[in-house]
């Protein structure tokens, strides 16, 4: 294989170094299908992984559903060991033909490269989106009537589930990552799935090559792009001061938001604290719909009634604050043992003869074993929901230990994540 000319190997790096900053990570992953975009970020990182020292590490997915795929594959272990790149292939076998086949394949590949890159202990992944696929997805935002979070399109570099992705290729067109690839004789895989016309990507593929003429043009939907980033980091800046300034985060994780102070924000910021509120205390990686959104808001701020949304609770209070917990239904069933993280955000301390315990949530039964429970002065439907600590039929702790007379000692439940956590992450990354 020839090598990249210095110019070429120039821009990349300045295009990953500002994803992922001056200093190199020791390791680096990348989502590779084999296809032209991610075949040539694989020849663009491993000429830099050579020079900076970076042990690059390579992941497939296959979705089993293309025979021919599995040729495909292979084609692209023998690149990653012609260029010395550890390669693993990872399995989806989920689809039964329901729903929104993207829609799952998208959700099911970023799970699958999450729990690759944390058995790997890799923090950064590189993916391979261009400067097609950002307009694209700017065009398909636009036809759907998004605002500016989803106008702005994907980020170079944003965390998720505890993983950075980088998109280092988001200035390069696609037609130029092919002409590379050619240059240096190096083959890629076509998924025919890219043409067929049913999928809302391909749709708005072509149009905007009609488009294109025009004058509406792929680089000024990228531009587009990069402008709103700079309105939304602005938006969540003011969000950020409004979420110190107005909400706190409870004993049992719940977020409290001052009525008032929320019912003069602006709109939108509103809106968008809501959001993060309802996201933060059910980890969900996604916010609502705007719609269900706007109507939990008017629920619980005109009529001052419950409402449910999002796996969360949301509850007005007398003394002028919104209670924003976890809904006891969302949890009722979730079970787990003391040595993992139960729903994402509570962490069991037990002495070592309770290891086989397990924490689930305190529930109806739970919380009439806490005959002192009301001294806590900790709502009744937050009690239920929240997390406690098992072990052969025997309740041992509850985030309110010092309540609970049978605790055994060294017995605690935690949260992972507190308030400046819930400030911090009103940012996205």
């Amino acid at each position: 294989m020839r090598r990249l000319s210095q110019d070429q190997s120039d821009r990349f790096n300045a295009a990953l170094t500002g994803c992922l900053g001056e200093i190199p990570p020791q390791k680096l992953g990348i989502a590779l299908s084999g296809g032209g975009d991610s075949t040539a970020l694989l020849v663009l990182l491993a000429d830099w992984a050579a020079t900076q020292k970076v042990r690059l590490s390579a992941a497939t997915i296959n979705h089993h559903l293309r025979p021919e795929a599995e040729a495909e594959f292979t084609q692209a272990a023998d690149l990653c060991a012609g260029l010395n790149v550890p390669h693993q292939v990872l399995h989806w076998r989920d689809w039964d033909g329901q729903g929104n086949l993207q829609a799952a394949a998208r959700q099911a590949r970023l799970t699958l490269l999450t729990g690759w890159a944390k058995g790997e202990n890799l923090n950064r992944v590189a993916l391979g989106h261009t400067l097609d696929d950002q307009a694209e997805t700017v065009l398909l935002r636009l036809l759907r009537g998004s605002g500016v979070d989803g106008l702005s399109g994907m980020q170079a570099a944003r965390v998720a589930g505890g993983i950075h992705w980088l998109r280092p290729l988001l200035g390069y067109r696609r037609v130029e990552l092919r002409r590379l690839l050619k240059d240096l004789n190096i083959p890629w895989s076509e998924d025919p799935s890219n043409q067929d016309p049913r999928f809302d990507r391909v749709t708005s593929r072509r149009a905007l090559v009609c488009l294109e003429d025009l004058g509406l043009t792929a680089e000024g939907l990228a531009n587009t792009a990069e402008r709103l980033q700079l309105s939304r980091k602005a938006l969540e800046l003011a969000t950020q001061v409004a979420a110190r300034t107005i909400c706190q985060i409870t004993p049992l994780g719940e977020v409290l938001i001052d009525r008032a102070g929320f019912l003069n924000l602006p709109e939108d910021i509103g809106l968008r604290l809501m959001a993060h509120a309802l996201k933060w205390v059910a980890g969900n990686p996604y916010r609502p719909r705007m719609t269900a959104l706007s109507a939990l808001i008017a629920t619980v701020t005109d009529t001052e009634k419950r409402a449910v949304l999002g796996g969360c609770l949301v509850t007005p209070q007398r003394d002028g604050k919104l209670r924003i917990g976890r809904e006891a239904a969302a949890v009722a069933g979730l079970t787990t043992l003391v040595t993992t993280l139960w729903d994402g955000r509570w962490r069991a301390y037990v002495p070592p003869e309770f290891q086989d315990a397990e924490i689930r949530a305190l529930g109806e039964y739970g919380l009439k074993l806490c005959a002192t429970w009301r001294d806590a002065d900790l709502p009744r439907d937050g009690l239920i929901a929240a997390p406690s600590i098992w072990c052969k039929g025997y309740l041992l702790a509850v985030p309110f230990a010092a309540h609970l007379a049978e605790t055994p000692q060294g017995c605690a439940l935690t949260l992972e994540k507190g308030q400046e956590h819930f400030y911090s992450s009103v940012l996205s990354h």
